[in-house]
């Protein structure tokens, strides 16, 4: 993508100046202007070209986080927060320029209530962080999105994963935020009750805004027990179609699968090859199932029968831990292993997510897309709950190539939504997949627009993504 077709965001030259003599003389080393570290916080892990903020400021309690958006906001300058920069759609880009607000450093567990099965946690923990700490208590934080991405930045993108299917997403996980918004002034969303009818669902708005609302710098998260025991496997398929249709049947059956992965074979080759594996090099469901002994065997025995009904199989699975993990880790390094099929090369990752029942149909006309296109495009998803990914490898000095990638993934994202399916599952909006929003929602964006105005009436929190302000 080229940044002409990102939407532009005017700079506030004259404010920008004032912005960064106040943090600097107010923050000293934590707020830095160094071209590399600026250059860091606005990199993004996919091929849309980074766009560097004026200045970085590491904040480290909340009270920091409402200071640099008051002064932010007095001088009509944008403000964008920064987790670990993992996201895929540019959300971490500066379009307008302004100040990153680093929220690393706010990495603390404020408070775990294992009786209530919830905790509260800064922004700046990552999932990883958050789970080791969690280790002796018996309880564990689901939500597993492949990258160890903070906490605060996977509910700003609504992020999900392998586990969605079970768990669910991020949406269904946070109980609470507390956001500064685009006043300064800092906000709690809800309270721990598992339930409330108290006014409108803030929280629901907070999470997935992206950081278009407010800088979320705590949020109070469900648990859950780790399970008494825990199998796993991979079962081959001889094409893609049969495996979708076992994951609808798994689905519909009610088998309560913890999660059901799908890498066709191109996606199964780079594995392989990179993780030094012998999987089958057909596509493939990599599956986990969670419960007491009796059940995790019930549901995998359950699964092979599925499986032989379309043909696959064998399915061979284990409850040995480190059988499991070897397995795991090459399903996370997936990225890496697509990389490697052609090294040099940049990837455009995108993401779909249509109802199960069109599952089949939206990948298996996906590979033809492919195949048509020229293009060198692994595929691998969280298809219990109908979200795949597809990553596509191009060479980024070539013109024409970087046009049929981006055509291909324009056909990717009608073709979900056509069938009532969403051009995101996880990934969210940011600037790389605005102009298909309208698309899918139309005058609701409307509505979206004008929430934001209300909000941020001077644009400032991460402007430019989601929606252009204008329409």
């Amino acid at each position: 993508m080229a940044l002409e077709g990102i939407e532009k965001v005017a700079r506030n030259e004259t404010g920008i100046e004032a912005v960064l003599g106040i943090l600097r003389q107010r923050y000293g080393e934590r707020f830095q202007t160094g071209q590399a570290i600026r250059q860091q916080h606005g990199h993004t892990t996919t091929y849309i070209p980074g766009q560097a903020p004026d200045g970085v400021l590491f904040a480290e309690v909340a009270e920091e986080v409402q200071d640099a958006v008051r002064i932010c906001a007095d001088h009509n300058v944008p403000v964008i927060p920064f987790g670990t920069g993992s996201s895929l759609e540019g959300h971490v880009n500066a379009p307008g320029g302004g100040i990153s607000v680093d929220l690393s450093r706010m990495n603390k567990v404020l408070a775990v209530h294992a009786e209530d099965l919830d905790c509260t946690v800064e922004a700046g923990v990552t999932r990883t962080q958050l789970n080791d700490y969690l280790r002796d208590t018996g309880l564990f934080f689901p939500i597993d999105p492949g990258a160890d991405a903070s906490l605060g930045g996977m509910a700003s993108t609504r992020a999900s994963g392998t586990n969605a299917v079970r768990y669910g997403t991020m949406r269904e996980n946070v109980m609470s935020v507390s956001a500064v918004m685009p006043d300064g002034r800092l906000i709690n969303t809800a309270k721990r009750a598992r339930k409330s009818s108290a006014g409108y669902d803030l929280t629901r708005l907070l999470v997935g805004s992206e950081g278009t609302l407010g800088i979320i710098t705590s949020l109070t998260l469900k648990l859950h027990g780790i399970p008494q025991a825990i199998t796993g496997g991979v079962c081959p398929f001889s094409t893609v179609e049969a495996a979708c249709n076992a994951v609808i049947a798994t689905i519909q059956m009610g088998v309560p699968v913890a999660r059901i992965e799908l890498i066709n074979t191109l996606g199964m080759k780079a594995i392989n090859a990179y993780s030094k594996l012998d999987y089958p090099e057909g596509p493939c469901l990599f599956l986990e199932f969670h419960g007491s002994d009796a059940s995790v065997t019930e549901q995998a025995e359950t699964f092979a029968d599925i499986a032989d009904e379309f043909g696959g199989g064998p399915f061979r699975w284990t409850g040995v831990a480190e059988e499991r993990n070897k397995l795991w880790k090459a399903r996370h390094d997936a990225y890496w292993a697509g990389m490697a099929l052609r090294p040099g090369g940049q990837n455009l990752t995108t993401d779909v997510c249509v109802p199960i029942s069109r599952l089949s149909d939206c990948i298996a006309e996906t590979e033809a897309d492919i195949a048509e296109s020229g293009l060198i495009a692994p595929i691998v998803g969280h298809v219990g709950d109908g979200n795949f990914h597809v990553m596509v490898l191009i060479d980024p000095s070539d013109a024409e190539e970087l046009k049929r990638a981006e055509a291909f993934v324009g056909r990717l994202n009608l073709r979900a939504i056509a069938m009532d399916g969403t051009c995101t599952g996880e990934h969210g909006i940011g600037q790389g997949k605005m102009q298909f929003l309208t698309h899918e929602l139309g005058p609701a964006v409307d509505y979206m627009r004008a929430v934001k105005q209300a909000i941020d009436p001077k644009g400032i929190m991460n402007p430019g993504k989601i929606f252009s302000r204008t329409g």
